[in-house]
């Protein structure tokens, strides 16, 4: 797999020749001003909820790219209001198969509504199960008990965790969500973005080392393969 980061929470993961983009929050953010939303390709959108932080390039980046849109029930009628015909609602507990793998939908401990304030449905994650390797992305969320569950269900390879506290959980939370998931590769996302989610890089990245896991935190534009 390679995965390209844009950012905040905004990640490409290109998969059995098919590539997903989790939650399209790009040009707002400052951080991630060198990246040509123009030049990304997509055959697959996963939003994890309504917030602006994870939507604010959704709509066109679903026109642009003719993905289909993996989200909440909520989710998926606003954008068929916008115009964003191709896309594939889902709510937790639920799985589909699709031509990359499987996605579940999995409970995420946050909150969810558009930029007009208006409900957004339920915030969720998502376990990938490829013949290529398993990954959970989290979305936001605090630490929740429900974690447990995933490392009893299905062992992930990597998974996609937030790190910056205030809005989501924090690094020491992180941590424990790693335990509960029973995975030792973490990349780390939703933070640095706004000071009140900045992060200590080598301090973070040492109490997962003391845990014997690996935390990665990748720059803005990088590229890595897993």
């Amino acid at each position: 797999m390679q995965i390209t980061y844009f950012g905040h929470s905004c990640f490409l993961v290109e998969i059995n020749g098919k590539k997903l983009l989790f939650d399209p929050f790009i040009k707002p953010n400052p951080l991630a001003k060198d990246i040509n939303t123009k030049s990304i390709v997509a055959d697959y959108i996963l939003v994890s909820h309504g917030h602006n932080d994870h939507t604010a390039d959704l709509v066109e980046l679903a026109l642009q790219t003719n993905a289909k849109v993996i989200s909440a029930w909520e989710i998926h009628a606003w954008l068929q209001n916008k115009g964003v015909s191709n896309t594939h609602p889902m709510n937790i507990g639920g799985h589909w198969i699709f031509e990359f793998g499987k996605v579940k939908s999995v409970r995420a401990e946050h909150s969810s509504s558009f930029p007009d304030g208006t409900y957004a449905g339920n915030p969720m994650g998502f376990l990938i199960e490829t013949p290529s390797g398993n990954f959970y992305y989290a979305g936001d969320t605090a630490l929740h008990y429900d974690m447990k569950l995933i490392g009893d269900y299905k062992r992930m390879n990597f998974a996609f965790l937030p790190l910056g506290n205030n809005f989501t959980m924090g690094i020491d939370n992180a941590v424990i969500a790693s335990d509960f998931i029973q995975c030792d590769s973490i990349i780390g996302m939703h933070y640095d973005t706004f000071d009140m989610i900045k992060i200590d890089h080598e301090e973070s990245k040492k109490k997962f080392d003391l845990a014997g896991k690996q935390l990665t935190l990748m720059k803005i534009g990088e590229t890595i393969e897993i």
